[in-house]
């Protein structure tokens, strides 16, 4: 009988250790990043000039797996949007995970403050699913951006492929990418391309240090039709630093 109690006695204690846990967890976790890059690429292409660009980020994520997002960069103007020079994205998603893997799917709103020569913002809804195995993540995404007029009011579809492999003797992770744009939008120069990278990163504490070779396949003709340069465009090395928090 007094065995039965005392067991008794410990899970209540349990219980109730538990409920204190739980009402103490905060309901929203918040976390970000600052990051300088030698150049600031999108989808292959660069948005900085070849420049370096200081980038930011702040991310609220919910118990539940709801999210909301703040990403801003400074960029040289793609055909020279004039303004602050600033890109900032704000967005929204749900992201859950079943085993090893993890379904994402949102909303991007791109935002261009102060720009000039029309209207360059615009909306683009995504999803994505990645899967780890062993030292291995594989990740499929893709993004459709409606007809909208700053891309040209047509519609834009973008697709990806990314993987990732964490090294056994040395703090290192290898990265690759290809993704695929289409649409007669500002956003698929010639139509449609192809865009790529090859890189690595090492991470010391709360510090990642990235190096990669990124490219397209937009010709010198098609990149000065949406106003950008050639340099834009053709492969280039990346070099990036972060700190989260």
């Amino acid at each position: 009988m007094l065995r039965l109690t005392f067991c008794a006695a410990l899970m209540g204690v349990s219980t109730t250790a538990h409920a204190a846990d739980e009402q103490q967890s905060p309901s929203i976790d918040l976390s970000g990043t600052a990051m300088v890059a030698s150049d600031y690429r999108f989808r292959g292409i660069s948005l900085s000039d070849g420049r370096p660009a200081l980038q930011g980020s702040l991310t609220a994520t919910y118990r539940s797996g709801l999210y909301a997002t703040a990403w801003a960069s400074n960029i040289d103007g793609l055909g020279e949007l004039g303004g602050s020079n600033l890109e900032v994205d704000l967005g929204a998603g749900y992201k859950f995970s079943r085993g090893s893997t993890t379904y994402d799917a949102g909303l991007l709103y791109y935002a261009y403050p102060g720009s000039s020569g029309g209207d360059f913002e615009f909306f683009e809804p995504y999803a994505s699913v990645s899967h780890q195995s062993g030292r291995t993540t594989g990740r499929l995404s893709m993004a459709i951006a409606p007809a909208q007029s700053a891309i040209g009011n047509r519609s834009n579809i973008y697709v990806a492929a990314d993987v990732s492999y964490v090294l056994e003797v040395a703090p290192v992770t290898l990265r690759t990418h290809i993704g695929r744009s289409d649409g007669k939008t500002t956003l698929s120069p010639g139509g449609g391309y192809t865009d790529w990278s090859l890189g690595a990163e090492t991470q010391w504490r709360k510090v990642v240090l990235g190096l990669s070779l990124a490219g397209t396949s937009i010709s010198r003709t098609d990149a000065r039709a949406v106003g950008a340069r050639p340099r834009d465009v053709e492969p280039s090395v990346v070099a990036t630093a972060s700190l989260a928090f």
